[in-house]
């Protein structure tokens, strides 16, 4: 069997995630990439304007998440958005198919096809394309990505998810020790003897000792078959994450979420600091994942490379508006203010980190609709002094996924 037809063999046997349809009337499941505000954030400048027409492409959507989260939120504004979602699997399709029925989601056109297609599909270009888990699974990631950047808008983006080499440290040589074991044996043979190579590794096995990957966990078959037992994938440090952005003529504008890829969050050295802080942004980001060793996932938006300086938002104007992702106000600053400090687990490595005066007073009033001159003058604070605090508050917000950034967008068009 070709290595393409296994794949799509695969998940019609094993749609990946498992998903209930059903669960859609008690939550909605967001992540990244994908989640609006975000992608605004460091694909648009945060100016995009939605009231516009916005094409997105859900390239290997699975069972939904991607496409579900964000026809949902384009949903909510009310634009005339529109999402194609393209997968190879059946199975999958039809799952991600129920849960937007399930939602009464009528803004997504649902296609079987492979994403190395999609220039011959007649679609036409994209604001925006989900490709979340899926580079990685081709015979030539290279070719998947152009590919995409094909069909892409001039001023679009891309938002991206690739396996991470050094968070998933065992799990390539216990791939390759189940297909000792179980060699053409059928699917639920090797399933079985999966389980019972994770339940007889060694102690000191690189697997069993990796505390990042869970997947292998939680008991059902489809995503033990991703983890374990998958037709294809690999993995990617930082920089050859790059370098196949690059070779695609793009560019990455952010990684999810920043601190995790800022070498200061695991150095207390000041000499080390200091040479960490001098180097160029994507070198830093890959010193941050040697010395983290915990990244098994690497999620980033990508966009043009002669847009890439212009993408992300900036908190440097008084227009700028601070969202919360998913935050209530009141809740994050009560919260806040218990402890003045910021506490955050990264995969076992423990951030506090000290927030400036006023941070729960400010957090309270970032209710997505105040810009930050209406903020201040709120709080009767000195440009100077609010500007300093705001600041401060917003790297160690946004560096956990929690501040992101809108502006007021053009009217006249859909971009920045």
């Amino acid at each position: 069997m070709a290595a393409d037809d296994t794949l799509r063999a695969q998940y019609e046997a094993y749609p990946y995630p498992v998903r209930d349809p059903a669960d859609e009337r008690d939550r909605l499941i967001t992540g990244s990439p994908s989640h609006l505000d975000e992608l605004n954030h460091y694909l648009f400048a945060g100016a995009r304007n939605f009231a516009a027409p916005f094409r997105a492409l859900i390239a290997g959507g699975g069972t939904g998440d991607g496409a579900v989260m964000l026809a949902q939120q384009l949903a909510q504004l009310g634009g005339p958005a529109e999402l194609v979602y393209l997968d190879l699997s059946g199975a999958a399709m039809a799952v991600a198919e129920a849960r937007a029925a399930a939602r009464g989601l009528t803004n997504i056109a649902f296609h079987r096809a492979s994403l190395l297609d999609v220039a011959e599909l007649g679609l036409g270009r994209f604001d925006y394309i989900d490709c979340c888990g899926v580079l990685h699974h081709l015979a030539d990631p290279a070719a998947g990505l152009a590919a995409l950047a094909s069909v892409l808008a001039a001023d679009g983006g891309i938002g991206l998810m690739v396996y991470g080499a050094l968070g998933r440290t065992g799990v390539y040589p216990a791939q390759a020790a189940i297909r000792a074991l179980a060699g053409d044996a059928p699917d639920a043979e090797r399933l079985a003897i999966a389980r019972r190579l994770l339940d007889d590794l060694p102690r000191d096995n690189w697997l069993r000792k990796n505390p990042y990957i869970g997947d292998h966990t939680l008991g059902d078959d489809a995503a033990l078959y991703d983890l374990l037992l998958h037709a294809r994938d690999r993995a990617y440090t930082v920089s050859e994450l790059a370098a196949l952005v690059d070779d695609a003529g793009l560019a990455i504008t952010g990684f999810i979420e920043p601190l995790r890829y800022d070498p200061l969050t695991y150095l207390d050295d000041a000499e080390l600091r200091r040479a960490a802080a001098a180097l160029p942004w994507l070198a830093r980001c890959a010193l941050a994942e040697n010395l983290s060793g915990a990244l098994k996932s690497h999620v980033c938006y990508v966009t043009r490379a002669a847009r890439a300086n212009v993408a992300p938002a900036r908190a440097d104007g008084p227009e700028v508006v601070p969202v919360l992702r998913e935050q209530d106000p009141a809740t994050l600053a009560r919260a806040l203010a218990k402890t003045g400090r910021l506490e955050v687990n990264l995969d076992g490595h423990r951030i506090s980190r000290a927030l400036p005066d006023g941070a729960p007073e400010i957090v309270g009033l970032c209710d997505g609709r105040l810009n930050l001159a209406e903020i201040q003058d709120r709080l009767g604070l000195d440009q100077a002094s609010f500007r300093a605090r705001c600041d401060a508050l917003y790297a160690a917000l946004n560096g956990v996924n929690l501040m992101l950034l809108r502006r007021p967008p053009d009217r006249r068009a859909g971009g920045d």
